[in-house]
């Protein structure tokens, strides 16, 4: 069996910068025709929501900002938090 050093014997996800390939191609296709929305039809949104996909997007450590804001928002206000108080 023929052993690969990088990355991790192939069995890792392919990533390009900060994002993963899907995510990176996705990006580049919203910029696109955001591009074509700002020349011919004076839109900016389409530009707005693919600068924020890329942001909610960018993967560190395998873990994204979006999954980093879902499980703050689930820590912070969806889940019961207990205290227990003791005097000693």
């Amino acid at each position: 069996m023929t052993q690969y050093i990088y990355p991790q014997n192939l069995k890792a996800t392919a990533n390009l910068w900060l994002w993963s390939l899907r995510d990176f191609a996705i990006i580049c296709v919203g910029l696109l025709i955001s591009a074509v929305a700002l020349t011919q039809l004076h839109m900016v949104i389409p530009l707005a929501l693919t600068a924020a996909y890329a942001f909610l997007s960018i993967r560190l450590e395998e873990i994204t900002v979006l999954d980093y804001v879902r499980y703050a928002a689930k820590f912070l206000m969806l889940s019961q938090q207990e205290f227990i108080w003791r005097c000693e």
